[in-house]
C-alpha cells in the first residue's frame, strides 16, 4: 500500500485553495493527465466525482465519495475503481492573514499486482504532483 503525505504553506485563503479543490469540473483545464471529469454529485456536505486519467498512454477512471467541511476540511473515499484502497483527505489550516496550511493525505492500493504495475508509476506521479498542481492553479486563479 502507498502513502502519500505532502503539506504546504501557501498565502491564501482556506475558502479559496478548498473551493478550487472542489471545483472537480476545472480539473482538466491544468491537471495534465486529467482526461475529463464527471461530476456525480455535490452538496453542502459532499461531492462526488470521477475522474479520468489520461496520461502517456494509460487511461483509467475512478470515483470518489467525498464528505467535507467547508472550507476546512475534505476527505476522499474510494467509490469503485482499480482500487483495493483508496481514501485520505485535505485539511485546511488558517494561519491568519498570512494565509494557510494545506495537508494533503492519501492511502492506496491497487486491487491486484498486475494492475500496480501498469498503473502504479503514472498514479504515483499524480499524486505526488498533486498539492504542487493547486498551488500553481490557485497563483494562476488569484492573482
Amino acid at each position: 500500500m502507498a502513502l502519500v503525505e505532502k503539506s504546504v504553506l501557501i498565502p491564501r485563503t482556506p475558502r479559496q485553495m478548498f473551493d478550487l479543490i472542489d471545483c472537480v469540473e476545472d480539473y482538466p483545464k491544468f491537471l495534465p493527465w486529467c482526461g475529463g471529469v464527471e461530476l456525480l454529485s455535490r452538496t453542502a456536505e459532499h461531492t462526488s466525482a470521477r475522474i479520468h486519467v489520461n496520461y502517456h498512454g494509460i487511461k483509467l477512471s475512478f470515483a470518489t465519495e467525498n464528505p467535507k467541511d467547508p472550507p476546512h476540511w475534505m476527505n476522499l473515499a474510494l467509490r469503485e475503481g482499480p482500487f483495493r484502497r483508496l481514501d485520505g483527505g485535505w485539511r485546511f489550516i488558517a494561519l491568519g492573514d498570512a494565509g494557510c496550511k494545506i495537508e494533503f493525505k492519501l492511502h492506496y492500493e491497487f486491487s491486484s499486482k498486475v494492475l500496480e504495475k501498469a498503473l502504479g508509476p503514472v498514479f504515483g506521479y499524480i499524486v505526488n504532483t498533486f498539492v504542487d498542481s493547486f498551488v500553481k492553479r490557485a497563483h494562476h486563479v488569484y492573482e
